[in-house]
């Protein structure tokens, strides 16, 4: 496969994908180590915000009774905002920003007893709406006194998480626009200028019903956030069956078997939706199913390169899910790898996934056009080309869907146009490079690890930098790269 680089030929390149970065339910935010790989990811990724579950929840002491000791009842109720500041004053210390997503019910304030995930969120509609507004107002002032108008004016505030899913709201979609329009109204009450949010969806749902129904009511929205992963595929493409419903139907593997170009097939629409508003993904994966080892993998590494590179232009932020495998929603999982969301294991091992992060951060905002001299219109490589400082670098991926089992080796060859011969290196991740999971597993796959195993991991996570030869002649470069299926090459071409 052939390709030509022409520096003249200059579009926009932002680092979208560096907006925001999700977690683990908010209590987490308070243990040391949870704070150690946030940093890192920050440091050495660029991510801006974190966003989590659960701020609301009973385990961060939000709401309690209002009584001379805690274990009494009470008719009244107190706000509790020590640990919300706990988390925001070390967000703020390390230069980040939340993302607020604004749940779970307090069991306090809440009409149901219904929960979800091992920390028992409450996903029940407020029992009195203006209650529940007067919450969100005492912690938006809260937020404001503390933080200072100009700091929180840069915040999101983000009204749930996917209630068009009955695991996260047991409301309908009605409760739900009523739940934004006591926030939203809440949050501009103490200052017009605080950005706030909705629907927070799965599968990209609701957008056009949610814009419709704030503009018919005058509710402020100020973006649109919405969720998707390629798994959900099958489910996007049969709209009305929930999840149960298509696996019963297609089996599990349906979910394996999805479209490469879904994420950005699903982005267009969306983009469509939004209008002018602008559009977060506040959550996004490889996949959404807990477990699955493809998160672990290079092949992790390949697709989150296609989804940035297809979906440029279309998204004013993406929030990864997630930066840790210190992941408690159905309880702490076992082993150093398994399957886990996040970009590091939980003793901080960086997957692929993370090294393709770390790759990404370093690209130039200028980027360069790409031309295939192929055929193909449908190939399995792609390539994003940027140039900073004195380098040009080429960001080359081959993906396809796994399942469909459709790639192999590409030779890829490279022409453009130089003043003499230049230096070139490059840095690999696939199956030999950068994959730590590969050396768990030849140690046996343990699910507790030593010190000693753990430094061994550490070192097969790093990327390695070689020389590349270039061939060189009338002011034109050609180089010529070898990607193995699902790998990703970084290559730095000096001037």
């Amino acid at each position: 496969m052939s390709y030509f680089i022409k520096p003249e030929e200059k579009t926009p390149l932002p680092h979208y994908w560096e907006m925001c970065v999700g977690s683990c339910h908010a209590a987490t935010a308070l243990r040391a180590d949870y704070r150690e790989q946030l940093k890192q990811a920050h440091e050495e990724l660029g991510f801006r915000y974190v966003r989590f579950h659960g701020l609301f929840d009973d385990d961060m002491s939000v709401v309690l009774y209002d009584s001379p000791s805690p274990y009494m009842p009470s008719d009244k109720v107190k706000y509790n905002f020590m640990n919300t500041d706990n988390i925001f004053d070390f967000l703020v210390s390390i230069g980040m920003k939340p993302f607020l997503e604004l749940g779970f019910m307090p069991r306090l304030l809440a009409s149901g007893n219904q929960t979800t995930f091992a920390y028992a969120g409450n996903i029940t509609p407020p029992k009195d709406y203006d209650q529940w507004a007067d919450f969100i107002e005492a912690f938006t002032r809260h937020a404001e006194e503390r933080y200072g108008a100009d700091e929180v004016s840069t915040w999101f505030f983000e009204v749930w998480n996917e209630p068009n899913l009955p695991s996260f709201w047991t409301g309908t979609q009605e409760e739900y626009f009523k739940l934004y329009a006591y926030t939203a109204r809440a949050i501009k009450k103490v200052n017009p200028g605080f950005q706030v949010g909705g629907p927070a969806t799965s599968i990209n749902a609701w957008i056009l019903e949610f814009r419709s129904w704030c503009a018919e009511h005058d509710v402020p929205v100020d973006f649109i956030s919405t969720h998707h992963y390629p798994t959900d595929d099958p489910m996007w493409n049969n709209p009305g069956m929930d999840l149960m419903a298509i696996l019963a139907e297609k089996g599990m593997d349906a979910m394996s078997k999805y479209d490469k170009h879904i994420m950005r097939k699903m982005t267009r629409r969306a983009r469509k939706e939004a209008g002018e508003l602008p559009l977060y993904y506040t959550e996004w994966n490889v996949s959404a199913l807990m477990g699955d080892v493809d998160h672990d993998i290079p092949y992790a590494a390949a697709t989150i390169a296609r989804i940035l590179h297809e979906n440029f232009g279309m998204v004013e932020g993406y929030s990864w899910w997630t930066f840790s495998d210190i992941f408690e929603e159905m309880g702490q999982m076992l082993g150093e790898f398994q399957g886990g969301f996040g970009l590091m294991s939980y003793h901080g091992v960086k997957k692929p996934s993370y090294r393709l992060f770390e790759l990404l951060h370093e690209l130039g905002t200028e980027p360069l056009a790409v031309e295939s001299a192929d055929e193909d219109t449908d190939s399995n490589v792609g390539i994003l080309a940027a140039e900073k400082a004195e380098s040009i670098q080429l960001l080359v991926y081959n993906q396809n869907t796994k399942a469909l089992g459709q790639i192999g080796t590409e030779t890829v060859r490279i022409q453009l146009p130089m003043a003499s011969k230049p230096s070139v290196s490059v840095r690999r991740i696939d199956e030999e490079h950068g994959n730590a999971h590969r050396a768990w597993e030849a140690m046996g796959s343990p699910l507790y690890v030593s010190a000693g195993q753990l430094k061994t991991l550490h070192d097969a996570s790093r990327l390695e930098s070689e020389s590349l030869d270039a061939d060189f002649s009338d002011g034109m470069a050609e180089l010529s790269v070898e990607m193995p299926p699902y790998s990703v090459a970084l290559l730095t071409i000096h001037k």
